[in-house]
Protein backbone atom coordinates (compact mmCIF):
# COMPACT_ATOMS: atom_id res chain seq x y z
CA UNK A 1 0.00 0.00 0.00
CA UNK A 2 3.15 2.41 0.97
CA UNK A 3 4.48 1.86 -2.24
CA UNK A 4 1.12 2.40 -4.49
CA UNK A 5 0.37 5.59 -2.31
CA UNK A 6 4.76 6.89 -2.77
CA UNK A 7 3.88 6.46 -6.82
CA UNK A 8 0.91 8.04 -6.76
CA UNK A 9 -1.15 5.13 -7.97
CA UNK A 10 -4.84 5.72 -7.56
CA UNK A 11 -4.21 8.68 -6.03
CA UNK A 12 -5.99 12.49 -6.62
CA UNK A 13 -4.50 15.40 -4.91
CA UNK A 14 -6.48 18.64 -4.93
CA UNK A 15 -3.77 21.39 -4.84
CA UNK A 16 -5.38 24.65 -3.71
CA UNK A 17 -3.00 27.38 -5.59
CA UNK A 18 -1.82 30.84 -3.69
CA UNK A 19 0.12 33.59 -4.69
CA UNK A 20 3.02 32.76 -2.85
CA UNK A 21 2.28 29.01 -1.04
CA UNK A 22 0.21 26.24 -2.17
CA UNK A 23 -1.72 23.90 -0.27
CA UNK A 24 -1.88 19.87 -1.61
CA UNK A 25 -4.01 17.31 0.28
CA UNK A 26 -3.94 13.38 -1.61
CA UNK A 27 -6.52 11.22 -0.90
CA UNK A 28 -6.11 7.54 -2.09
CA UNK A 29 -8.93 5.35 -4.19
CA UNK A 30 -10.85 4.66 -0.45
CA UNK A 31 -11.03 8.15 0.18
CA UNK A 32 -8.58 8.17 2.93
CA UNK A 33 -6.33 11.08 3.34
CA UNK A 34 -2.65 10.02 3.02
CA UNK A 35 -0.89 13.62 2.07
CA UNK A 36 -1.08 16.78 3.33
CA UNK A 37 1.67 19.19 1.95
CA UNK A 38 2.40 23.08 1.45
CA UNK A 39 4.57 23.81 -1.20
CA UNK A 40 5.68 27.36 -2.82
CA UNK A 41 3.83 28.43 -6.18
CA UNK A 42 7.00 28.29 -7.36
CA UNK A 43 8.18 25.43 -9.97
CA UNK A 44 11.14 24.21 -7.46
CA UNK A 45 8.55 24.10 -4.85
CA UNK A 46 5.94 22.16 -6.90
CA UNK A 47 8.79 19.78 -7.77
CA UNK A 48 8.23 18.65 -4.54
CA UNK A 49 5.28 16.75 -4.97
CA UNK A 50 7.24 14.42 -7.83
CA UNK A 51 7.46 11.70 -5.93
CA UNK A 52 3.48 11.25 -6.67
CA UNK A 53 3.80 11.56 -10.17
CA UNK A 54 1.08 9.26 -12.23
CA UNK A 55 -1.43 11.11 -9.61
CA UNK A 56 -4.50 12.80 -10.67
CA UNK A 57 -3.82 16.99 -9.69
CA UNK A 58 -7.17 18.92 -9.62
CA UNK A 59 -6.41 23.05 -9.60
CA UNK A 60 -9.19 25.40 -9.64
CA UNK A 61 -9.17 27.97 -12.77
CA UNK A 62 -7.10 31.02 -11.64
CA UNK A 63 -4.37 33.28 -12.41
CA UNK A 64 -1.78 30.52 -11.90
CA UNK A 65 -3.38 27.40 -13.07
CA UNK A 66 -2.33 27.98 -16.85
CA UNK A 67 1.43 27.66 -15.84
CA UNK A 68 0.97 25.16 -13.34
CA UNK A 69 -1.16 22.57 -15.00
CA UNK A 70 1.47 22.90 -18.18
CA UNK A 71 4.20 22.11 -15.24
CA UNK A 72 2.67 19.37 -13.56
CA UNK A 73 1.52 17.38 -16.45
CA UNK A 74 5.33 18.13 -17.82
CA UNK A 75 6.26 16.03 -14.63
CA UNK A 76 3.92 13.24 -15.26
CA UNK A 77 0.75 14.25 -13.53
CA UNK A 78 -2.97 14.00 -15.00
CA UNK A 79 -4.30 17.86 -14.43
CA UNK A 80 -7.58 18.68 -14.25
CA UNK A 81 -8.38 22.32 -14.07
CA UNK A 82 -11.97 22.83 -12.28
CA UNK A 83 -14.40 25.78 -13.36
CA UNK A 84 -15.14 27.64 -10.39
CA UNK A 85 -18.64 27.60 -11.00
CA UNK A 86 -18.88 24.15 -10.25
CA UNK A 87 -16.49 24.68 -6.90
CA UNK A 88 -19.38 26.28 -5.25
CA UNK A 89 -19.19 23.75 -2.19
CA UNK A 90 -15.68 24.96 -1.56
CA UNK A 91 -16.54 28.89 -1.49
CA UNK A 92 -19.52 28.99 -0.08
CA UNK A 93 -18.48 26.85 3.62
CA UNK A 94 -18.74 27.96 6.41
CA UNK A 95 -15.16 26.50 7.55
CA UNK A 96 -12.85 27.91 4.90
CA UNK A 97 -9.15 27.20 4.88
CA UNK A 98 -6.66 26.47 2.23
CA UNK A 99 -6.38 23.03 3.24
CA UNK A 100 -10.32 22.50 3.32
CA UNK A 101 -10.16 24.18 0.19
CA UNK A 102 -7.14 21.17 -1.70
CA UNK A 103 -9.12 18.57 0.35
CA UNK A 104 -12.17 19.17 -1.47
CA UNK A 105 -10.56 19.63 -4.83
CA UNK A 106 -8.82 16.39 -3.97
CA UNK A 107 -12.30 14.19 -3.33
CA UNK A 108 -14.42 15.83 -5.58
CA UNK A 109 -11.81 14.85 -8.32
CA UNK A 110 -11.49 11.36 -7.06
CA UNK A 111 -15.55 10.95 -6.87
CA UNK A 112 -16.31 12.35 -10.41
CA UNK A 113 -14.82 14.73 -12.51
CA UNK A 114 -16.83 15.89 -14.79
CA UNK A 115 -18.73 17.03 -11.99
CA UNK A 116 -15.88 19.72 -11.83
CA UNK A 117 -16.35 20.67 -15.81
CA UNK A 118 -13.10 20.64 -16.49
CA UNK A 119 -11.10 23.71 -18.17
CA UNK A 120 -8.38 22.82 -20.79
CA UNK A 121 -6.12 26.02 -21.09
CA UNK A 122 -4.11 26.99 -23.94
CA UNK A 123 -0.52 26.57 -24.73
CA UNK A 124 2.72 28.83 -23.39
CA UNK A 125 2.59 30.40 -27.18
CA UNK A 126 -1.09 30.94 -27.49
CA UNK A 127 -1.04 32.08 -23.88
CA UNK A 128 1.63 34.87 -25.08
CA UNK A 129 -0.03 35.77 -28.62
CA UNK A 130 -3.49 36.42 -26.72
CA UNK A 131 -1.41 38.63 -23.77
CA UNK A 132 -0.55 40.92 -26.74
CA UNK A 133 -4.57 41.94 -27.74
CA UNK A 134 -5.34 42.05 -24.02
CA UNK A 135 -2.50 44.52 -23.43
CA UNK A 136 -3.71 46.03 -27.10
CA UNK A 137 -7.33 46.07 -25.17
CA UNK A 138 -5.86 47.71 -22.10
CA UNK A 139 -4.14 51.09 -23.80
CA UNK A 140 -7.58 51.47 -25.59
CA UNK A 141 -9.97 51.64 -22.32
CA UNK A 142 -7.15 53.40 -20.69
CA UNK A 143 -7.55 56.26 -23.52
CA UNK A 144 -11.10 56.73 -23.38
CA UNK A 145 -10.71 56.50 -19.47
CA UNK A 146 -8.71 59.53 -19.88
CA UNK A 147 -11.04 61.56 -22.67
CA UNK A 148 -13.92 60.91 -20.80
CA UNK A 149 -11.80 62.80 -17.74
CA UNK A 150 -11.25 65.64 -20.04
CA UNK A 151 -14.21 65.96 -21.32
CA UNK A 152 -15.72 66.25 -17.66
CA UNK A 153 -13.52 68.95 -16.82
CA UNK A 154 -14.24 70.53 -19.67
CA UNK A 155 -18.04 70.23 -19.02
CA UNK A 156 -17.63 71.43 -15.58
CA UNK A 157 -15.98 74.52 -16.84
CA UNK A 158 -18.89 75.21 -19.06
CA UNK A 159 -16.83 73.92 -21.88
CA UNK A 160 -18.14 71.73 -24.81
CA UNK A 161 -15.79 69.71 -26.76
CA UNK A 162 -15.94 69.20 -30.05
CA UNK A 163 -16.83 65.25 -30.72
CA UNK A 164 -14.98 63.02 -33.46
CA UNK A 165 -12.76 59.59 -32.88
CA UNK A 166 -10.83 59.05 -29.76
CA UNK A 167 -7.67 58.86 -32.44
CA UNK A 168 -7.96 62.30 -33.12
CA UNK A 169 -8.97 63.70 -29.78
CA UNK A 170 -6.13 65.14 -28.71
CA UNK A 171 -4.98 67.10 -32.15
CA UNK A 172 -8.98 68.37 -32.48
CA UNK A 173 -8.82 69.89 -29.27
CA UNK A 174 -5.29 71.67 -30.04
CA UNK A 175 -7.09 72.69 -33.75
CA UNK A 176 -9.33 74.15 -31.35
CA UNK A 177 -6.86 75.93 -29.40
CA UNK A 178 -8.30 73.60 -25.89
CA UNK A 179 -5.16 72.47 -25.34
CA UNK A 180 -4.31 74.05 -22.10
CA UNK A 181 -8.27 74.17 -21.24
CA UNK A 182 -7.48 73.79 -17.43
CA UNK A 183 -4.08 72.70 -15.02
CA UNK A 184 -2.64 69.47 -16.58
CA UNK A 185 -4.73 69.40 -19.82
CA UNK A 186 -1.53 69.31 -21.82
CA UNK A 187 -0.22 66.05 -19.91
CA UNK A 188 -3.62 64.48 -19.92
CA UNK A 189 -3.75 65.14 -23.83
CA UNK A 190 -0.15 63.86 -24.40
CA UNK A 191 -0.58 60.67 -22.93
CA UNK A 192 -3.56 60.08 -25.07
CA UNK A 193 -2.00 60.60 -27.76
CA UNK A 194 1.18 58.30 -26.59
CA UNK A 195 -1.68 55.02 -25.34
CA UNK A 196 -2.38 55.90 -29.46
CA UNK A 197 0.22 55.58 -30.98
CA UNK A 198 1.09 52.78 -28.85
CA UNK A 199 -2.32 50.71 -29.84
CA UNK A 200 -1.51 51.59 -33.37
CA UNK A 201 1.90 49.97 -33.07
CA UNK A 202 0.36 47.13 -31.70
CA UNK A 203 -2.79 46.66 -34.09
CA UNK A 204 -0.23 46.18 -36.97
CA UNK A 205 1.88 43.37 -34.74
CA UNK A 206 -1.55 41.72 -34.08
CA UNK A 207 -2.29 42.27 -38.12
CA UNK A 208 1.58 40.52 -39.00
CA UNK A 209 0.52 37.62 -36.09
CA UNK A 210 -2.22 36.70 -37.83
CA UNK A 211 -1.04 36.80 -41.41
CA UNK A 212 1.95 34.69 -40.72
CA UNK A 213 1.40 31.96 -37.49
CA UNK A 214 -2.73 32.17 -38.20
CA UNK A 215 -3.77 32.46 -41.73
CA UNK A 216 -6.85 30.97 -41.04
CA UNK A 217 -7.81 34.71 -39.35
CA UNK A 218 -7.79 35.88 -43.07
CA UNK A 219 -10.95 33.43 -43.99
CA UNK A 220 -12.92 34.86 -40.82
CA UNK A 221 -11.96 38.10 -41.94
CA UNK A 222 -14.53 37.29 -45.11
CA UNK A 223 -17.47 38.48 -42.25
CA UNK A 224 -18.04 41.58 -42.18
CA UNK A 225 -17.43 43.36 -38.66
CA UNK A 226 -14.45 40.77 -38.05
CA UNK A 227 -11.17 42.49 -38.43
CA UNK A 228 -7.84 41.56 -37.15
CA UNK A 229 -8.55 42.13 -33.46
CA UNK A 230 -11.52 39.60 -33.49
CA UNK A 231 -10.21 37.23 -35.68
CA UNK A 232 -7.11 36.84 -33.93
CA UNK A 233 -8.94 36.54 -30.45
CA UNK A 234 -11.64 34.01 -31.70
CA UNK A 235 -8.66 31.51 -32.90
CA UNK A 236 -6.38 32.18 -30.00
CA UNK A 237 -9.36 31.35 -27.47
CA UNK A 238 -10.79 28.43 -28.98
CA UNK A 239 -7.37 26.85 -29.81
CA UNK A 240 -8.81 24.13 -31.05
CA UNK A 241 -11.93 23.98 -33.06
CA UNK A 242 -12.28 19.78 -33.13
CA UNK A 243 -13.17 20.31 -29.15
CA UNK A 244 -16.52 21.22 -30.12
CA UNK A 245 -19.15 18.59 -31.08
CA UNK A 246 -21.09 21.14 -33.18
CA UNK A 247 -20.61 25.01 -33.98
CA UNK A 248 -23.76 25.54 -31.70
CA UNK A 249 -21.37 23.97 -28.78
CA UNK A 250 -18.98 27.41 -29.04
CA UNK A 251 -22.03 30.20 -28.66
CA UNK A 252 -22.63 28.67 -25.03
CA UNK A 253 -19.10 27.94 -24.51
CA UNK A 254 -18.77 31.79 -24.82
CA UNK A 255 -21.55 32.30 -22.21
CA UNK A 256 -24.06 33.86 -24.85
CA UNK A 257 -26.55 31.08 -24.46
CA UNK A 258 -29.88 32.16 -22.25
CA UNK A 259 -29.74 30.46 -18.93
CA UNK A 260 -32.48 28.01 -18.49
CA UNK A 261 -34.51 27.27 -15.61
CA UNK A 262 -37.46 25.60 -16.92
CA UNK A 263 -39.88 24.19 -13.85
CA UNK A 264 -43.36 22.53 -14.68
CA UNK A 265 -44.92 24.80 -16.99
CA UNK A 266 -43.04 27.64 -16.81
CA UNK A 267 -40.31 28.63 -18.73
CA UNK A 268 -38.91 32.05 -18.16
CA UNK A 269 -36.77 34.41 -20.53
CA UNK A 270 -33.53 34.39 -18.63
CA UNK A 271 -30.21 36.80 -19.61
CA UNK A 272 -27.49 35.10 -20.88
CA UNK A 273 -25.21 32.54 -18.65
CA UNK A 274 -21.88 35.23 -19.22
CA UNK A 275 -19.94 31.94 -18.96
CA UNK A 276 -16.26 31.21 -20.84
CA UNK A 277 -14.35 33.91 -21.91
CA UNK A 278 -15.72 37.67 -21.11
CA UNK A 279 -12.59 39.43 -23.89
CA UNK A 280 -14.01 37.36 -26.51
CA UNK A 281 -17.70 37.87 -26.23
CA UNK A 282 -17.55 41.43 -25.48
CA UNK A 283 -15.57 41.61 -29.12
CA UNK A 284 -18.39 39.26 -30.62
CA UNK A 285 -20.93 41.78 -29.34
CA UNK A 286 -19.19 45.25 -30.86
CA UNK A 287 -18.95 43.25 -34.19
CA UNK A 288 -22.86 42.55 -34.03
CA UNK A 289 -23.21 46.21 -33.29
CA UNK A 290 -21.79 46.90 -36.34
CA UNK A 291 -23.70 44.13 -38.26
CA UNK A 292 -27.10 45.47 -37.05
CA UNK A 293 -25.42 49.50 -37.27
CA UNK A 294 -26.22 51.79 -39.86
CA UNK A 295 -22.92 50.36 -41.88
CA UNK A 296 -23.49 46.93 -41.54
CA UNK A 297 -24.09 45.70 -45.15
CA UNK A 298 -27.28 43.19 -46.19
CA UNK A 299 -26.24 39.77 -44.61
CA UNK A 300 -27.83 36.80 -43.44
CA UNK A 301 -26.88 37.72 -40.12
CA UNK A 302 -28.25 41.23 -40.57
CA UNK A 303 -31.51 40.19 -41.62
CA UNK A 304 -31.89 37.84 -38.51
CA UNK A 305 -30.99 40.41 -36.02
CA UNK A 306 -33.13 42.93 -37.84
CA UNK A 307 -36.28 40.89 -37.23
CA UNK A 308 -35.17 40.05 -33.87
CA UNK A 309 -35.65 44.02 -32.74
CA UNK A 310 -38.66 44.39 -34.81
CA UNK A 311 -40.59 42.35 -32.88
CA UNK A 312 -40.46 45.52 -29.76
CA UNK A 313 -39.85 45.55 -26.51
CA UNK A 314 -37.87 47.52 -24.14
CA UNK A 315 -35.09 45.10 -24.50
CA UNK A 316 -35.62 44.03 -27.83
CA UNK A 317 -32.87 45.51 -30.12
CA UNK A 318 -30.00 44.52 -27.16
CA UNK A 319 -31.47 40.66 -27.15
CA UNK A 320 -30.98 41.29 -30.79
CA UNK A 321 -27.54 42.20 -30.61
CA UNK A 322 -26.57 38.86 -28.51
CA UNK A 323 -28.40 37.07 -30.48
CA UNK A 324 -26.05 37.80 -33.74
CA UNK A 325 -23.17 37.89 -31.86
CA UNK A 326 -24.09 34.11 -30.60
CA UNK A 327 -24.63 33.25 -34.27
CA UNK A 328 -21.43 34.99 -35.17
CA UNK A 329 -19.43 32.63 -33.07
CA UNK A 330 -21.19 29.79 -35.13
CA UNK A 331 -20.73 30.95 -38.50
CA UNK A 332 -17.17 31.76 -37.47
CA UNK A 333 -16.48 28.10 -35.91
CA UNK A 334 -18.34 26.72 -39.18
CA UNK A 335 -16.24 28.90 -41.43
CA UNK A 336 -13.22 27.53 -39.57
CA UNK A 337 -14.18 24.07 -39.50
CA UNK A 338 -15.12 23.65 -43.17
CA UNK A 339 -12.63 26.25 -45.08
CA UNK A 340 -15.75 27.50 -46.75
CA UNK A 341 -15.81 30.64 -48.53
CA UNK A 342 -18.54 33.09 -46.68
CA UNK A 343 -21.46 33.62 -48.93
CA UNK A 344 -23.05 36.94 -47.48
CA UNK A 345 -26.61 36.15 -48.58
CA UNK A 346 -28.11 31.85 -48.18
CA UNK A 347 -25.73 30.63 -46.57
CA UNK A 348 -27.18 28.53 -44.12
CA UNK A 349 -29.55 27.20 -47.34
CA UNK A 350 -25.76 26.32 -49.17
CA UNK A 351 -24.49 24.58 -46.44
CA UNK A 352 -27.81 22.43 -46.12
CA UNK A 353 -27.78 21.37 -49.76
CA UNK A 354 -24.11 20.96 -49.79
CA UNK A 355 -24.65 18.60 -46.66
Amino acid sequence: MRERIATGERMTIGLDLGDKWSEACGVDASGRTVLRHRVRTTRAGLDELRAYAGARVVVEAGTHSPWVSRHLEASGFRVIVANPRRVRLIAQSDSKSDGFDAEMLARLGRADPELLAPIAHRSESVQRDRIRLQVRDGLVRARTQLINQVRGFAKSLGVRLPGGSAETFARRLRAAELGDLFPGCAVLLATIEQLTDEARRLEREIDRVGATRYPVTQLLRQVPGVGAITSLAFVLTLEDPARFRSSRAVGAYLGLRPRRRDSGDRSPQLRITKAGDVFLRRLLVGSAQYVLGPFGPDTDLRRFGLRLAERGGKAAKKRAVVAVARKLAILLHRLWVTGAAYVPVGYVTRAQEAA
